[in-house]
């Protein structure tokens, strides 16, 4: 058996093993205090015409069209960072693809890893049991380089969407979660994490 077999696979992991992987047995409850940011009229026009050619409810690959507008939408602005959609992703014990990875902007992908998105059609639990060990692997990488800043995770079916915070500490901070109907509180906690991580990158081009 090769070494990439003995590694466990992100989808393998439900609620309890993820808890267990990350040595932890509770999540912390996180209060993000965001400035919340308004919708541009692009945004707008784009999805009045996806939600009115698509149906964006039947599959995680309908509601990845949502996801992908707002993520876009969040990402206004800061030109140093960049997702990648179904990136692979590996530890020394993990492996598997990503649905969205947030890295440096750069035309190849390369650690520091700064975020992760979960996209499910409605199962979070399973959604934030996979995140949870993406957040791992994302930090395992970053230390390897030396870096050792917090990763941010997000769980989503395009309508509702909850916050993660993993720390150097080990610490997992977990949202209540946030409805598409406050679009302009989601832009806004998007907006403040994706600062923290422009924030954690800046310093490496100096």
């Amino acid at each position: 058996m090769t070494e990439k077999q003995k590694k466990k696979i992100f989808s393998s992991f439900d609620e309890k093993k993820a808890f267990k992987q990350l040595k932890i047995t509770k999540l912390s409850r996180w209060d993000i205090e965001a400035q919340p940011v308004q919708p541009s009229e692009f945004f707008h026009q784009r999805l009045a015409r996806l939600t009115s050619r698509f149906n964006l409810k039947y599959s995680e690959k309908a509601k990845e069209l949502l996801i992908d507008a707002i993520c876009e939408e969040g990402l206004e602005g800061f030109k140093n960072l960049i997702f990648w959609k179904g990136a692979a992703l590996e530890s020394d014990e993990l492996t598997g693809n990503v649905d969205y990875l947030l890295t440096e902007n750069k035309d190849y992908l390369e650690a520091p890893f700064l975020c992760v998105v979960e996209a499910k059609k409605d199962d979070f639990e399973k959604g934030l049991a996979q995140c949870m060990v993406e957040m791992q692997a994302c930090q395992w990488n970053n230390q390897q380089l030396g870096k050792n800043i917090d990763i941010f995770g997000i769980v989503t079916n395009g309508e509702g969407w909850k916050f993660y915070k993993l720390t150097v500490a080990g610490i997992v901070y977990e949202t209540l979660l946030y409805s598409i109907s406050n679009l302009s509180g989601i832009l806004g906690i998007l907006h403040d994490l994706f600062q923290q991580c422009e924030s954690a990158i800046i310093p490496q081009e100096e």
